[in-house]
């Protein structure tokens, strides 16, 4: 594959809004798939995605707009998916393209709940994608700050340097760094448990905690990450790096983490379904925390924030109670 490939984005959310944004830097067209209709007629007459940071404006010229997911399958060379990992399944099932040949990138950051997989393995798994032609997109970043165009920084995982490398020729701009990694599999898992945190971190907050304990719950939450990754997917990383740590920091502290946000109407008193139906966007973060609270019933990993956060989302138990054990166990 050259070093000028196609690109598509599949999405319509703000994340795959911002990724959109970044590309049309440096490529001269990108396909940009979404099931939104109005919002592809609203784009492509106002420039602009009317439901998400809409603030960015395109230049329409270099976007291909569809409904059809397998035009833009066909059209690109590399795709990057950017959609809530629940609804993963149900777009895929649309696919008569095949996926050979195909450079598969994850913004997702979250666990496909049809076969508790992350992405890359969901692909891997079911589609037969070598783990060469997966990656992994990740963090600090968050979606309104690219819209701002603040200075923010992507990790971008592969298993083929090169193909990594690609990507992050197309991302980089004055705003935007990137950085390089080969662990697949461990910043994905860090994009998908800092969710479960930052739910922690809001669920404290509604309940009156302050910046004391924050940090205390942020500095045991990076370590039981390393525990967790480490029994997972076992090799040499640096847990501290931004993909680990800096991923962690920002989401469980930014006004802009909508997984913050979900816990601390929980914290509150908001039931899930409520919490839910006030929110405009999928926490990510409550599909992993089944997922994770399972997975580890496998691996075992000491991992009382998770625990805990299960307990309130999944067995309906009161927060307070639930926060009030959990001190005991962190230091």
């Amino acid at each position: 594959m050259n070093d000028t490939p196609k690109f598509a984005v599949i999405g319509g959310g703000s994340w795959a809004t911002a990724i959109a944004k970044m590309l049309c830097v440096n490529v001269p067209e990108i396909t940009w798939y979404m099931r939104n209709t109005y919002a592809i007629e609203h784009i492509k007459l106002q420039k602009h995605n009317p439901n998400y940071l809409s603030s960015v404006e395109f230049d329409t010229s270099k976007l291909q707009l569809t409904d059809d997911i397998n035009e833009a399958v066909a059209y690109a060379d590399y795709i990057i998916f950017a959609i809530p990992s629940a609804f993963l399944s149900g777009e895929l099932e649309k696919l008569t393209e095949s996926l050979d040949g195909k450079v598969i990138f994850s913004a997702i950051k979250g666990i496909v709940p049809e076969t508790s997989l992350i992405v890359g393995e969901h692909f891997h798994q079911k589609y037969n994608v070598p783990y060469d032609n997966i990656g992994v997109l990740t963090g600090p970043c968050h979606a309104e700050e690219v819209a701002l165009e603040k200075l923010s920084y992507l990790t971008i995982a592969c298993g083929d340097q090169k193909k990594a490398k690609i990507m992050g020729k197309h991302l980089d701009s004055y705003y935007i760094n990137t950085k390089i990694s080969d662990d697949i599999v461990g910043t994905e898992y860090a994009a998908m448990l800092k969710n479960i945190y930052a739910i922690a971190a809001g669920i404290a907050h509604g309940l009156g905690y302050g910046d004391n304990f924050q940090a205390l719950l942020m500095s045991n939450a990076i370590r039981e990450m390393k525990k967790f990754i480490r029994k997972v997917h076992r090799m040499k990383r640096n847990i501290n790096n931004s993909a680990y740590l800096g991923d962690l920091l920002v989401t469980g502290y930014s006004v802009f983490s909508r997984n913050r946000m979900f816990g601390n109407m929980i914290g509150k008193g908001y039931t899930v379904k409520s919490a839910m139906m006030e929110m405009s966007m999928v926490a990510e973060g409550y599909y992993a925390t089944k997922s994770a609270y399972n997975l580890n019933q496998e691996y075992g990993a000491k991992t009382p924030i998770i625990d805990a956060v299960y307990s309130i989302l999944y067995e309906g138990k009161d927060a307070k109670n639930v926060f009030k054990k959990l001190t005991e166990k962190l230091d």
